[in-house]
């Protein structure tokens, strides 16, 4: 589609488009993180996984997407960012594809390690292309807050369609479902977003190996560590890896020119702040999660379908409160709201952690995704303008991929140490023994969070450095 006809379209309706097919993509790569959670007994009777390798089909993903998020962000700021992030929306729909057609199951985990991929290459792009993008503050508030709610809401969406098409049709679909949607973004998003400009110099290739290697390597060991124990020899040895290739990314980045991350982004209290809270956020949301759906299934009786659409509550929350919460921002600035969500989370985990096996959905659910919601909703949008408000757009990818680089490797470390919680206080064939403890340490997440949200979500003034330099907007956004 040339130039011309594109400008032929109004421009408003032109950004709408263009933001709609970019959320679209944020939607799917977020549903592909739970999508296939409730169809895994169905995966393992079809492709022949064994209990221990059956966690690999999620953890496949989650290690190749929280590794590459940082590359992922830079190569967007490098060479452009609608390039990149179409290149990996490639890249993600055939990776969807063929674990959706895959005969056995060392096809299905290389696949998914495939999609995870893509998706580093795509995330941080999107968010990216909704800031630069947004004629201005107002707008970019509101973008802001759609990609918050559709990042909060998209694991509860996945969890009722991978129930609804492993019910109706098959588990193969929840994954090739993907490819039609990736096909009309790539088709699209050339006539209807622009490309962003593209940083000249070199490319930090030393930066790009040790910060990738060194983020798959603590990942690995946040997903090693459940089934094989904090001390084991895979454990440790992934932590030591990490450490010594994470101390290598630091020295490198503070001598070359251009580096993979800029570390003055970390200088500001702000920046630094939103991304320790968001990981912390996400960590206590992923508990949320995975010992609800196994709490429903083996307590409530419920089936795949059931249990995705018990949370529909939670998903609708996210999306009402999202729709003020740009309003709020700039009435209140971040620091209120985020602190308001976390109480809201907390009081949410707190109230779980008394559930037993005379609870209801009604009476012992309902509660807390109605808090759980809310409070995902007030919080996640404000934590986005902390970490990206006042960043150079030549960083903008950069800045994208540390905070969704937070929330991948705080959600792998959350549920790890939760899960270890979880099976001290356990007891064999039950599910219910362990909650409370566990509930209990997700609620100590949050508290943490919310003390540091208090102390560093505020604005630093006189900033030393180019990366900290506040926009116009940025005293307005901040308490």
């Amino acid at each position: 589609m040339s130039q011309s006809a594109a400008v032929q379209i109004a421009p408003s309706r032109r950004t709408g488009i263009g933001l709609g097919l970019i959320l679209a993509v944020q939607l799917m790569l977020i549903l592909d993180m739970t999508v296939v959670n409730v169809a895994l007994p169905k995966i393992r009777a079809d492709l022949g996984f064994t209990p221990s390798t059956l966690s690999w089909v999620l953890n496949a993903y989650t290690l190749a997407f929280g590794g590459l998020l940082l590359l992922g962000g830079r190569l967007g700021d490098v060479f452009g960012r609608r390039r990149t992030f179409l290149a990996g929306v490639a890249v993600f729909a055939l990776g969807s594809l063929v674990s959706g057609l895959a005969p056995d199951a060392t096809v299905l985990v290389v696949s998914r390690a495939l999609q995870g991929v893509g998706a580093a290459v795509a995330a941080p792009n999107v968010l990216a292309l909704i800031t630069t993008s947004a004629p201005d503050q107002s707008a970019r508030n509101r973008a802001l807050a759609l990609f918050s709610a559709v990042s909060s809401a998209g694991g509860s969406l996945g969890l009722i369609l991978g129930g609804t098409l492993t019910g109706y049709a098959s588990w193969r679909f929840s994954l090739i479902v993907n490819v039609p949607i990736a096909l009309v973004v790539l088709v699209l998003v050339p006539r209807f977003v622009d490309e962003t400009h593209r940083q000249h110099g070199r490319f930090d290739l030393t930066g790009a190996l040790t910060a990738t290697a060194g983020s798959a390597s603590l990942v690995f060991g946040f997903i090693h560590a459940p089934d094989h124990g904090w001390a084991s020899a895979g454990t440790l040895g992934a932590f030591a890896l990490a450490a010594l290739l994470l101390a290598t990314f630091v020295t490198t980045e503070l001598r070359v020119t251009a580096p993979l991350l800029s570390l003055g982004l970390l200088r500001n209290p702000m920046r630094a702040g939103a991304v320790t809270v968001m990981a912390l956020f996400v960590g206590a949301q992923f508990s949320f999660f995975y010992f609800m759906v196994q709490f429903m299934h083996t307590v409530l009786g419920y089936g795949a379908l059931e249990s995705g659409f018990a949370f529909l509550p939670l998903t609708v929350l996210i999306f009402a409160t999202s729709r003020v919460t740009p309003r709020l921002v700039g009435a209140l600035g971040v620091r209120p709201l985020v602190m308001t969500g976390l109480s809201l989370v907390t009081v949410s985990n707190l109230w779980l952690a008394g559930v037993d096996t005379g609870s209801t959905y009604l009476g012992g659910l309902l509660g807390p995704m109605v808090l759980t919601g809310i409070g995902a909703g007030l919080g996640f949008m404000p934590l986005t303008v902390a970490m990206l408000t006042g960043v150079d757009p030549d960083r903008a990818g950069s800045a994208s991929g540390l905070l969704q680089m937070g929330q991948q490797v705080g959600g792998a470390l959350g549920l790890a140490v939760l899960v270890t919680v979880y099976a001290s206080g356990s007891v064999p064939g039950e599910v219910v023994p362990g909650l409370s403890g566990t509930f209990l340490t997700a609620a100590a997440f949050v508290i943490v969070a919310l003390g540091l949200a208090g102390v560093l979500l505020r604005q630093r003034r006189g900033p030393s450095t180019a990366d900290e330099a506040p926009a116009p907007d940025e005293l307005e956004l901040a308490a």
